[in-house]
């Protein structure tokens, strides 16, 4: 009876390691950098699977690891941010803080009313917009005062997306999809 237990206890460890390692994992939100999408202390869901399956999408709230020349900025590992261009795409701010894709103006919905994207040190600005690389997303928080995203690191490679953000789990009270 004791060895069937530990059979049954190894195996549920082995499933609960393949499925986080695999397909999917929950993450801590250490910053307010999403807010008001994702406040500090939320968890999320994180599809791993989803950009074998497709494309990253703009829109989407993705996980991604940190690039090793960007570990002074904390000692956060993942990061999270939301994907605002894709390759080959070309992205510009100008001067009242709207953010452009390919010259048409970028609708973000997410973003509370009257929300100002400030340059950063890109220097992606009309008329010289920054181009995409292939592989690369350009990504940048909700909370555009308070996050430091693609317009200081420049756009991630998009081998390091973990995953996509699918729902909050926590709090309880703030359940929802993204």
């Amino acid at each position: 009876m004791a060895i069937e237990w530990v059979v049954v206890f190894a195996g549920a460890i082995a499933v609960a390691l393949v499925i986080k390692t695999f397909v999917m994992q929950a993450f801590f939100i250490p910053s307010a950098s999403m807010n008001p999408t994702l406040l500090e202390n939320d968890r999320v869901l994180v599809n791993k699977l989803s950009y074998h399956l497709h494309d990253v999408n703009r829109g989407d709230v993705v996980v991604f690891e940190k690039a090793p020349d960007n570990s002074g900025l904390d000692e956060t590992k993942d990061l999270i941010k939301r994907v605002v261009a894709l390759p080959g795409e070309q992205i510009a701010f100008d001067e009242k803080g709207k953010v452009y894709i390919n010259s048409q103006l970028l609708d973000e919905p997410y973003l509370p009313p009257n929300t100002v994207t400030a340059q950063g040190t890109q220097q992606c600005t009309l008329p010289q917009p920054c181009k995409v690389a292939p592989g690369t997303v350009w990504v940048m928080g909700d909370n555009r005062s308070n996050s430091r995203d693609s317009r200081f690191i420049g756009a991630i490679p998009q081998d390091h997306i973990v995953g996509r953000a699918f729902t909050r789990v926590w709090p309880l009270s703030r359940l929802s999809g993204l």
